[in-house]
């Protein structure tokens, strides 16, 4: 790997870790067009990918402090509705933690691969438009319940959803903003909690892959490349984070929808003629 490929794959991860268009999705086919992760490197690869996530962490938590700082002292007794938002992230980050201790590794065994990527992402684009019709046809109920209106049984629901996204090419973002949607959350409020629990599950899967695989890491990309995947992930995640909810405030998601299905059709494409490994 060269420092410019580390560079555009962190530019990818942090353009759309938080999008609900897959960054794995992405990722995957970006290393197998710069013949990255074919072979004996897929192991570390991999590894790469998800290790730059601590970028895109980064950017959340500085770009949302003020509420983290709220949920930090909701924890010691003074502030009831940090806590109370800060226990609603946990339930729903649990859900994935178990899954992912049970199936993590056959998931990565079986489903890392162009063919799942592709069904992922026409599926989880076909969702959205069906999600975006759905809510169109609700009664106007004031736009939907803000973020510290969320219960710990709509946070259990929106974590339960989030273990689909372990299918690569779903996208962790799509089901968590679909779920906000879904229980009840406005549509800004379910993003910003798409955000913070982000931080928790991909500063998990991060930190399990960074431990697991880092030395791997180091000795086949070097720490040059690494640390231009973090920064590149780093700036590029906190410009999307404030154009998405900017962005879906205007329009929606069902651009976004349309996307999926497009990228996914034009990568069947380029399988079909042997331009991506699978």
């Amino acid at each position: 790997m060269e420092p410019w490929q580390a560079f555009v794959l962190g530019v990818i991860e942090g353009i759309t870790e938080y999008l609900p268009v897959s960054s794995t999705g992405h990722l995957v086919v970006a290393q197998r067009l710069m013949g990255i992760g074919i072979g004996a490197d897929k192991v570390a690869a991999d590894a790469f990918a998800i290790s730059i996530q601590g970028g895109a962490i980064l950017a959340v938590l500085g770009l949302y402090f003020r509420r983290i700082l709220r949920i930090v002292m909701g924890l010691f007794g003074k502030d009831p509705e940090g806590l109370r938002l800060g226990i609603s992230l946990v339930v729903a980050f649990l859900p994935a933690v178990m899954v992912a201790l049970v199936v993590g590794d056959a998931i990565k065994e079986k489903l890392f691969n162009m063919p799942s990527v592709i069904a992922a992402w026409i599926v989880g684009g076909i969702a959205i438009l069906l999600v975006c019709a759905w809510r169109k046809r609700q009664p106007a109920k004031g736009g939907g319940k803000e973020l510290m209106e969320l219960t710990w049984k709509m946070a259990l629901v929106i974590g339960l959803l989030q273990c689909v996204a372990m299918w690569p090419g779903t996208s962790r973002s799509l089901m968590t903003i679909v779920g906000g949607m879904l229980v009840g959350l406005s549509l800004k409020s379910a993003v910003e909690f798409s955000f913070l629990l982000g931080v928790m599950t991909l500063g998990a899967a991060t930190a399990k892959d960074t431990l697991e695989y880092g030395p791997l890491m180091l000795k086949t990309f070097g720490p040059l490349n690494l640390t231009v995947g973090f920064l590149a992930s780093f700036v590029f995640a906190a410009l999307a984070v404030k154009w998405l909810v900017n962005y879906l405030q205007k329009h929606g998601m069902e651009g976004f929808g349309w996307y999926r299905i497009a990228i996914g059709l034009v990568v069947l494409g380029m399988l079909g003629a042997g331009w991506v490994h699978p």
